[in-house]
């Protein structure tokens, strides 16, 4: 399964936004003064609202339809489903942090304030990076093994709301 939102008019797959965090990540290493100062600029910001608004909706569908259906199968307080409740919570938690920062900025930020700022998001990027990977990779085949046909026509609707 592949999640892909709304932007601008054009489909955008969450993947873009974690090759653009790859990219800020690298530039963060090499101090890239400049990166810091566009930390203070609404671009950033922008990129941040628009995967949020894209991952509540992904988190939402996997916690109230996909956990639920395959809970009836392995359970939903320790294992996979434990584990990607406790992942949606921690990205989302640093991403919160680094909007709600960021909306109050003063006109000028030092360097420190500006790599916590950036080290909030390049978490969330790590985090999420694994997430998608374990979706992928364990969770989404682990579905198909699990789920019996009708249960999997239920998500793939339930899913497509």
């Amino acid at each position: 399964m592949r999640f892909e939102s709304e932007a601008k008019g054009r489909r955008v797959p969450l993947s873009e936004w974690l090759k653009y965090m790859g990219k800020t990540k690298h530039l963060l290493r090499k101090e890239n003064e400049d990166l810091l100062r566009e930390l203070e600029e609404e671009v950033e910001r922008r990129w941040t609202k628009s995967f949020v608004a894209v991952l509540d909706p992904h988190s939402e569908r996997e916690e109230g339809v996909l956990f639920p259906m395959m809970a009836k199968y392995i359970g939903r307080t320790t294992g996979p489903i434990a584990v990607m409740e406790y992942e949606h919570e921690q990205a989302k938690a640093r991403l919160a942090m680094f909007l709600e920062k960021t909306a109050q900025l003063p006109e000028n930020i030092d360097k420190g304030q500006a790599l916590t700022l950036a080290g909030a998001v390049i978490e969330a990027h790590h985090i999420l990076d694994e997430h998608f990977m374990k979706e992928e990779n364990v969770l989404f085949p682990m579905a198909e093994r699990l789920l019996s046909d009708g249960e999997k026509e239920e998500l793939f609707a339930r899913m497509n709301e």
